[in-house]
């Protein structure tokens, strides 16, 4: 089969078709033919400098999550030809994952959809809209009446938490450090556009002197501290990205960096349920939302995809078909 392989760490422009084995099937696993598969940025990181970490296991072909069909189903109840989107539960990192024609996951990581939506749309939504879903509505207890910020809104999982919020009749505020993304922000209904710069808290403040209730800090610990400050009594804060690029906080004292009465939590997205994934196409079908789609490449463009990533000017989910 046709797949991309890292051996190590490398550029955009270093990846490469390969061939290489279909794998073959086992209990517990079942065969998927990939037809399309979004990209994260953990594979950029994974790909521009984490493949060469000691806890790695080279070559490894990357991907976290994909749609596609059952090929063999082994001991599952799954029937070959179902459609299907898969992810997480370490794909593309402790075992291959989706860069590729065929991918064999855990059984417990495959689930089936409900949906009319085309491979293109269908590849967008597993991590993407698990993560905005899980971050709004079980770490956030989002409700209608709820005032949310979001930091870091032009990503991929930013603007499907616009839709979400907006689905509910939510109030969202979300940032970007580019003032020429503002027409994007709104274009999705974000009902305040914030610029990231050094006036960021003041024009918060200006909108809402109290703070807002709640904040999905994509950005991560860099911007955690000062996320804080910007929720009232009571506000609860949820850190889901690493944007920013930095993925620990140094010395931090939840005593004294944390208002009193402010509640900080987060969402880890490894644990993906069947139920979960019902409520997700439930919802996305009630509400009539489509994902965002920046662009689709063929395989033999994954470079182009990684780029176009690595540079933040996507806006939207970047779409791999096979």
């Amino acid at each position: 089969m046709k797949a991309i392989v890292l051996y190590k760490s490398c550029s955009p422009e270093e990846l490469n078709i390969s061939e290489f084995p279909v794998p073959e099937g086992k209990p517990g696993w079942v065969l998927i033919k990939v037809r399309a598969f979004g990209i994260n940025r953990s594979e950029l990181i994974m790909r521009s400098y984490e493949a060469n970490s000691p806890y790695m296991k080279l070559p490894r072909i990357p991907g976290i999550e994909c749609a596609g069909e059952i090929e063999d189903p082994c001991d599952s109840n799954f029937t070959k030809g179902q459609r299907v989107i898969a992810l997480m539960g370490g794909m593309g990192r402790s075992f291959d994952g989706s860069y590729a024609e065929y991918t064999l996951v855990p059984s417990k990581n495959v689930f089936k959809v409900d949906t009319t939506l085309g491979w293109e749309e269908l590849a967008a939504i597993p991590e993407t809209y698990y993560t905005a879903y899980g971050s709004l509505f079980d770490s956030l207890k989002l409700k209608p009446e709820d005032i949310l910020l979001i930091r870091g809104g032009t990503s991929a999982l930013g603007l499907s938490a616009i839709q979400l919020v907006k689905s509910v009749g939510g109030t969202v505020l979300a940032s970007t450090r580019n003032e020429n993304k503002r027409d994007l922000l709104l274009s999705q209904g974000t009902d305040n556009v914030l610029i990231d710069n050094e006036t960021f808290t003041e024009q918060l403040f200006s909108l809402h002197p109290k703070g807002v209730n709640k904040v999905l800090d994509l950005i991560g610990p860099s911007t955690l501290l000062e996320s804080a400050r910007l929720v009232r009594h009571h506000g609860i804060i949820c850190s889901t990205g690493v944007l920013g690029g930095k993925g620990m906080l140094n010395n931090f004292d939840p005593i004294k960096d944390l208002p009193s009465g402010i509640y900080l939590t987060g969402f880890f997205s490894n644990y993906p349920t069947q139920e979960i994934i019902n409520d997700i196409f439930e919802h996305l079908n009630q509400h009539k939302l489509r994902p965002i789609i920046s662009r689709v490449f063929s395989l033999d463009e994954i470079g182009q995809a990684h780029t176009l990533m690595e540079n933040n000017t996507a806006n939207g989910k970047v779409i791999v078909r096979i």
